[in-house]
């Protein structure tokens, strides 16, 4: 037996969804993929939320999912939206008129919970089973850090590092790189805190748009190719050579780099300060990237 699953991960730069058919053994069969770079958090601020322009982006594509999921006669709709829609004055409106409109109701999901059921989703798609892992998930309007043993979660912690918000709150990748430090300082401290250590044998993974889009330079894929990316290894050395290389182009002339998506021009500076600063803080000298993670999860997760 099996059960048609609708899941939308409804992010600050992309909206995504997966609808899977779920069998009674946990594992899943992908039915259709959509994928949309929506910037919903472009434009935010503290004091009016999110901006008209992007909440019409995000019209526009839940329209089209709503669409997708009736055509594919779907049993169950699990859809979230993250860290822009929390964080915004307008976040609530801005659900209850989506739902309205559309019938997808967007449940918002902290920080903890993001990371929990992104975790299920990475584990499903690893080709290995570390003895621990420290997962991060860059997003578009914050980043979260999970340490996991096996597949029990020890410690999940979201900064409010995201690349959308890097990119248009700070001026150069200078001021982005000591906003990076800080946060990781405090990262470090909570993990202290928490007692959690990383044993010499932990397994960073990369999840989300920055990593999968550095697997994807560092193969120049001209189009993407999911198998070849989830569970690639990255080296530090190949990451820094990707920021090198794209540091000194306009956002215009890096679309003109293979693997790079358009919509992600201006974002994968600050996606990969966050990496390689986290490699380097953690003193790893390679990530493994996946290309499984909150999508995935929602479609396994009885968390939502």
């Amino acid at each position: 037996m099996s059960r048609r699953i609708a899941a939308i991960d409804f992010g600050t730069n992309t909206a995504r969804l997966l609808i899977a058919d779920l069998f009674d053994d946990r594992q899943f069969e992908q039915v259709a993929l959509n994928r949309t770079i929506v910037r919903l958090g472009g434009g935010f601020s503290r004091e009016t939320g999110l901006a008209a322009d992007a909440m019409q982006r995000a019209r526009t594509c839940l329209h089209q999912f709503a669409e997708t999921i009736r055509r594919h006669g779907v049993d169950t709709v699990r859809a979230v939206a993250t860290s822009a829609v929390r964080d915004a004055v307008n976040g609530p409106a801005f659900v209850d008129q989506m739902a309205q409109e559309t019938g997808i109701r967007l449940g918002v999901i902290d920080g903890l919970t993001e990371g929990r059921v992104t975790l299920a989703g990475v584990l499903a798609g690893l080709d290995q089973e570390p003895e621990q892992i420290l997962m991060f998930d860059v997003g578009g309007g914050s980043t979260e850090y999970t340490v996991a043993r096996g597949t029990c979660p020890l410690f999940v912690h979201s900064l409010p590092l995201g690349v959308v918000r890097l990119t248009e709150g700070k001026p150069d990748p200078a001021a982005m790189a000591d906003k990076i430090g800080r946060e990781l300082d405090s990262l470090q401290q909570q993990m202290a805190q928490a007692q959690i250590a990383l044993s010499p044998n932990t397994l960073l993974v990369g999840t989300a748009g920055t990593a999968t889009t550095l697997a994807a330079i560092s193969q120049e894929m001209t189009e993407y190719d999911y198998r070849k990316v989830n569970n690639c290894l990255l080296e530090q050395q190949e990451i820094q050579r990707i920021y090198n290389l794209l540091l000194p182009l306009s956002p215009q002339e890096r679309l003109s780099i293979a693997g790079l998506e358009k919509g992600r021009e201006d974002l994968i500076i600050a996606g990969s300060l966050i990496t390689l600063l986290t490699l380097q803080r953690f003193g790893f000298s390679s990530m493994k990237v996946s290309d499984y993670g909150l999508l995935e999860g929602l479609v396994l997760s009885d968390l939502i």
